[in-house]
């Protein structure tokens, strides 16, 4: 007899990489794992999470350890085929998104011109500034060509993954700027996404933009009032993030969560409770036989 409860291949893949998709920070292997179990068909699992996991290390700039060197994936430095490269030591590698193993190391050519020079000043000066405020952080400054324009696209991400603590937490800032002398127009973006997840499953995901100018005169100073600007903007970020944290009173904790946490802030005996309903139950059906 069939089970009117399985799945076809398209349900399975429909959910599969739905799942997969909305994995937070740091928990897509495990996600992967857990519905590897479930679904009990690897080639398909492998198949179906090989694109999602793809996306989900770029979007979130995992960070791959290389041979002396840590390089952030992302969609700025992708090659295409898995192959990504690290513009600090100009060498690309191949990178298998699902086992994190990195490797076919060969040289990546880049023109050591003017504008190489100026990437290479952003970098040391953003490098101090991680290095100095995001203890699990890094970092990495790209060149790309736009409409025949040299831009800067900065990218900063600091993983916190606290299993054994039960939760999980991603701050990733990305900024692009032009080199045009004398005022350029910088864009940016500051992420927060943090998961909760002991005695309840709390997500959390704010995000601020950003709009300034920066002076452009020399790589000197760009370097110096680039990285100004972005501890300013992080600075502010933190605080209104601290003042909102403080303005949540138990009261509207209540009223945003669905369910009402207990007042006495212990973990729900579920085996009890069910066990006091199931006799309330049984001594209901003898009252009334």
């Amino acid at each position: 007899m069939s089970n009117k409860c399985d799945l076809s291949k398209e349900e399975k893949v429909w959910v599969i990489y739905r799942l997969l998709y909305q994995a937070p920070p740091g928990e897509f292997y495990s996600v992967f794992e857990d519905l590897r179990i479930l679904v009990q068909d690897d080639d398909l699992m492998r198949q179906e999470a090989a694109q999602v996991c793809a996306h989900h290390n770029k979007k979130n700039f995992t960070l791959v350890r290389t041979e002396g060197t840590n390089v952030l994936v992302t969609r700025y430095n992708d090659l295409g085929g898995n192959r990504f490269f690290d513009p600090k030591y100009k060498f690309s590698f191949k990178f298998d998104h699902l086992s994190g193993i990195s490797n076919k190391f060969q040289l990546h050519g880049v023109a050591w011109d003017e504008t190489e020079l100026w990437r290479t000043a952003l970098n040391s000066a953003l490098k101090a500034y991680v290095d100095s405020h995001f203890p699990s952080g890094d970092c990495c400054v790209f060149r790309k060509t736009l409409k025949n324009r040299q831009v800067f696209v900065v990218c900063i991400a600091s993983h916190q993954y606290k299993p054994l603590g039960f939760w999980n937490g991603l701050w990733k800032g990305e900024w692009t700027f032009s080199q045009i002398p004398v005022i350029t127009q910088v864009t940016g973006a500051i992420h927060l996404q943090v998961h909760y997840f002991k005695d309840a499953n709390l997500h959390m995901t704010v995000c601020k933009t950003v709009e300034e100018t920066l002076r452009v005169i020399d790589p000197a100073q760009l370097a110096l009032d680039f990285v100004k600007l972005i501890e300013t903007e992080d600075n502010k970020f933190h605080i209104a993030m601290l003042e909102n944290f403080q303005a949540l009173t138990d009261e509207i904790w209540r009223k945003i969560l669905r369910r009402q946490l207990p007042v006495t802030r212990t973990i729900i005996n579920w085996n009890k409770l069910l066990t006091n309903q199931s006799i309330k139950r049984k001594d209901i059906h003898n009252a009334v036989t």
